[in-house]
């Protein structure tokens, strides 16, 4: 049965915090892979999953960075993980597999935000290649190791407003690249990501949310001068974050909400945003709230489903002769 793309009044909302929403929720025994779970978001979602009693696996392009910043939490073990490099990843999942241990929670979290121009592998686009691609190919090459009741959460944003997928020059070839149109379009991937393997592992029980985090000032904004974010209006004319903006811990929040609220049990494919499934609105207003139709299409979903699989080589749902 499918999810309907609709709040369903959680009780939380844009100010709730992990902490908050994961209280009284018993995580002992149970294990999480956070990619990038070493710094803003990604950092207190750790937090908040290690404190329910939940182990850690923090997959990181800098491990030696990672372990500095997760000193002093228990149940935590890094790895090395570059999401724009496919040998690493595959990798990565090997060494993984090997250990013979399941996964309860993916939390496909890291990500580049506008960047310059960079290009990786068969010369994909990096950012399309970081946010979507990296995660897709994680994603699949994990599927033996996850449970039949695992959640995989995979972080996208309000960006998705910018730009559906660009069909016919995903990697910027021919037109002119945009660094937000870039990050538009792996935003609005790792949406449909979700859609169509929440569609492809609910059988399983494997259910699949997409999650916008909010606005947070966090070390994804290293591409951004600061005369941009002022032109933004991210800055009032002292300097300090707007109004709209959450701490890193209210970010994390939906997060991890979607990855172990009870009340999403038998529910996703959905875009989640302020601790609640969100509904499909016309336009994103300031502070991010809602979805663009284009960002749930199942159609969509599917075909970006079947492009990734042949750019990547990996797709747990192949069918065999």
């Amino acid at each position: 049965m499918r999810t309907p793309q609709q709040k369903i009044e959680s009780g939380f909302g844009a100010k709730s915090t992990a902490a908050e929403v994961i209280d009284g929720i018993d995580l002992g025994g149970r294990l999480a892979v956070v990619t990038g779970g070493y710094s803003g978001v990604g950092l207190e979602t750790v937090r908040a999953l290690t404190g329910a009693g939940a182990s850690v696996v923090v997959p990181a392009r800098r491990a030696d960075h990672a372990r500095t910043a997760l000193e002093g939490i228990e149940n935590v073990e890094v790895d090395e993980l570059h999401l724009d490099d496919l040998d690493s990843v595959r990798a990565f999942a090997e060494r993984f597999l090997a250990s013979g241990r399941k996964v309860d929670l993916l939390i496909n979290n890291a990500g580049v935000m506008a960047s310059p121009l960079f290009r990786v592998g068969p010369g994909w686009e990096g950012q399309f290649a970081t946010n979507h691609l990296g995660h897709f190919a994680l994603t699949n090459l994990l599927w033996p190791s996850l449970t039949d009741d695992a959640r995989v959460v995979e972080l996208t944003s309000a960006a998705h407003r910018i730009t559906g997928i660009h069909w016919d020059d995903l990697h910027f070839e021919r037109d002119p690249y945009d660094k937000w149109q870039a990050y538009g379009q792996s935003k609005t991937a790792n949406s449909l990501f979700a859609v169509h393997l929440d569609e492809l592992g609910s059988d399983r029980g494997v259910r699949a949310f997409a999650v916008h985090p909010g606005g947070i000032m966090t070390p994804l904004q290293r591409h951004l001068s600061r005369d941009e974010m002022e032109a933004a209006g991210w800055f009032d004319e002292d300097g300090n974050p707007v109004g709209q903006f959450k701490t890193p811990e209210q970010g994390a929040a939906t997060t991890v909400w979607a990855a172990t609220s009870p009340q999403l049990d038998g529910k996703g494919g959905v875009y989640c945003a302020d601790c609640d499934i969100a509904d499909i609105v016309e336009s994103i207003q300031p502070g991010g709230g809602g979805v663009l139709a284009h960002a749930v299409d199942r159609e969509a979903a599917a075909r970006l489903w079947e492009v990734s699989a042949a750019l990547t080589g990996a797709d747990a749902f192949a069918k065999t002769a």
